[in-house]
Order: structure tokens, then sequence, then C-alpha cells
């Protein structure tokens, strides 16, 4: 098995994916609104298909980092959904979401929801498997590199205090 070095890097581009909903009356609520849910959902599959394209491999979550709903999104609104991979480890990577609501008769766009969320890339036998290092070209690409890595250090530490607080408790 090739180690992460020896695998050809990729720029965050080539792992970009972008798709589109309308929201029907059942992703919404009693509000009109879509249920947070419903666009947890839509995240999490193209935050997948962005981890599936970067690693080249089957791509798992492992966590949603961060969920961010800015500002509601109504029945009827179309959603468009950015995604990309924003960091790598060895086996893993960072997929940044960006959610925007877009109204389908003026095509006004608002930033809706951003997300982070956390995937690991499978071997054949269902076992972590070596990523792709990043290309890094733009001061945008770096920057989101480097927060991507504070983000993951960050859990780490957060992880790490928990469980050293359960031994105390």
């Amino acid at each position: 098995m090739s180690s992460p070095n020896e695998l050809s890097p990729k720029s965050p581009q080539e792992s970009a994916v972008e798709t589109r909903h309308i929201v029907l009356p059942n992703d919404a609520n009693h509000y009109g609104t879509a249920f947070g849910g419903a666009i947890m959902s839509w995240i999490d599959l193209i935050a997948a298909m962005s981890a599936q394209r970067h690693s080249g491999r089957e791509a798992v979550t492992v966590s949603i980092d961060r969920i961010n709903f800015i500002t509601p999104i109504q029945i009827g609104d179309h959603v468009n959904l950015k995604a990309m991979v924003n960091y790598v480890g060895t086996t893993s990577m960072e997929v940044g979401v960006q959610v925007n609501r877009e109204n389908p008769y003026t095509g006004e766009m608002v930033r809706a929801t951003t997300a982070y969320l956390s995937f690991v890339a499978l071997d054949e036998n269902k076992k972590p498997a070596p990523v792709p290092p990043l290309k890094l070209e733009t001061d945008l690409e770096k920057r989101r590199f480097a927060e991507g890595k504070m983000r993951i250090e960050m859990a780490k530490e957060f992880s790490a205090k928990i469980k050293a607080n359960r031994k105390i408790l």
C-alpha cells in the first residue's frame, strides 16, 4: 500500500461538488422553513461526495464538527450547496460546506448555513486508507487549510479533556 507521501497531491478544486435542491413542504416545519435535519442530510451527502472525489475511495462521515444555521430557508426557495476538502490528515479529511438560499424569481442569493465535517477514507477491507495531500495554491486555500488544521487540533484537545474529566469523576 502506498503512503500518503506517494499519493499525488490534489487541489481543493478537484474535490469541489455543487448541487441544488428546492425546499418542498415535506422538507419544512410548521413555520414554513426547512427542517434543520433536511439541510443536514443534504450537507452530509454533498460532503461525502467531495471526500470521495478527493480520496478516490469510499469515505465515511466521522463527525459533523460544526454547523451554523445563519438564516432560514423558506418553502419554495432554491438551495445551492457547495462542498470542498479544506484539510487532510493521513486518512482523514475535513470538508467545508456552504449552503445558500436563492430566491427563484430574483436570483438573490443569501448564505443560509455553513458546516464542517470530518471523513475517513476506507480501503477494500473497510480500514482507514491514506488520502492524497492537498496542493494549496491560493491564499484562500492556504487559509482554509490552516483553519481546518486548527479545528481538528481543537477537537482532539477537547476530546482529551473530556476523557481526562471522566477519569476524575
